[in-house]
């Protein structure tokens, strides 16, 4: 999504350092150009926010220049992480993104008494009421991406014994241990399954993650577990999903990789969301604490399907991986 000049990586750079990605191809219509290496990895950095990742991931899919009929796509980038299900650091694959930007909304100062919050669904009359009585052909948005599900496993499958415990620190697990309560948050990193809220407005604390695990459970039917918090993903697969209506690409074909730099919450021990979010706590605490180990876990489980596919492309070319 970003990689910033100067010397402190982003979310490009070691996978640029690992994969060799040397050359590049101008994208006029991109955020930024295209780096290639000599053996079919193109690596794209799309923008900050789900406007600029959709614009250029479209202008991508697009160019005339490329067949992108049996690429893979590997959306991968660092997060806020719920700790209600993970912790800083780990590797997350996702079967769901739930677009958290597509809703109405009255202030909650202004809403019922009794409702949680302001925010409800398009085509509702209230937080997570069912949307057909409201539904009218005017609203027609698309506020679930479901990913190729066989494909998230055969990913997780692929890397959940990738060696983490190199990434932990002193400084890293005394701020875990802040976490009581949440078993997941306090433990070293891990990799597993969890599902992705895509929201442009960068959110922090208590109360929105429990309304993020509501609006994730809600728009999957109770299939989705909210674990990762990001700002392009929705924006990403709807050009993505477009592309694949046209023929261009392969949904069946596209993987959702996110590594926690941050929680998305604020620690249950007196700590405030707004301490939380510009970490100064008194803690020692940063707005990031996972900021490195999660660009290094998200380059190691990304390069770790990356080698798989390459390697043994003449598999893979023609059926999507599924074990």
């Amino acid at each position: 999504m970003y990689e910033p000049d100067g010397d402190q990586p982003g979310e490009f750079q070691y996978f640029r350092e690992a994969e060799a990605l040397r050359k590049t191809h101008d994208l006029p219509a991109g955020a930024f150009d295209i780096w290639t290496n000599d053996r079919g990895l193109f690596g794209l950095i799309v923008g900050v926010g789900a406007a600029k990742s959709s614009a250029s991931m479209m202008a991508f899919g697009l160019d005339p220049r490329f067949d992108l009929s049996q690429a893979y796509f590997m959306i991968s980038g660092i997060c806020g992480i719920n700790p209600g299900v993970a912790s800083l650091g780990s590797v997350v694959w996702a079967d769901y993104c739930v677009d958290g930007d597509l809703a109405h909304e009255i202030d909650l100062r202004e809403a019922p008494e009794d409702w949680e919050t302001g925010i409800f669904p398009i085509g509702g009359f209230a937080p997570f009421e069912s949307v057909e009585r409201g539904r009218k052909t005017l609203f027609l948005p698309e506020e679930v991406y479901q990913l190729n599900q066989r494909l998230s496993t055969w990913a997780l499958n692929l890397t959940k014994d990738i060696d983490l415990s190199d990434l932990d620190s002193p400084e890293m697990a005394r701020y875990r241990s802040r976490y009581e309560g949440f078993p997941e948050a306090q433990r070293p990193p891990f990799t597993l399954k969890g599902d992705n809220l895509g929201m442009t407005r960068y959110w922090h604390g208590e109360k929105i993650n429990a309304w993020a695990e509501k609006w994730v459970a809600f728009w999957t039917e109770g299939k989705g577990r909210f674990a990762t918090s990001t700002m392009e993903d929705n924006g990403t697969l709807r050009a993505l999903t477009q592309l694949a209506k046209a023929g261009i690409v392969d949904w069946d074909r596209v993987m959702l990789l996110r590594t926690g730099s941050n929680y998305t919450m604020q620690a249950p021990d007196g700590q405030s969301a707004l301490e939380s979010f510009r970490g100064d706590g008194g803690g020692g605490e940063t707005m990031f604490p996972g900021y490195l180990p999660s660009l290094r876990s998200l380059q190691r489980a990304g390069s770790a399907v990356i080698a798989e596919i390459v390697n043994n492309w003449d598999q893979y070319a023609k059926n999507p991986p599924a074990r």
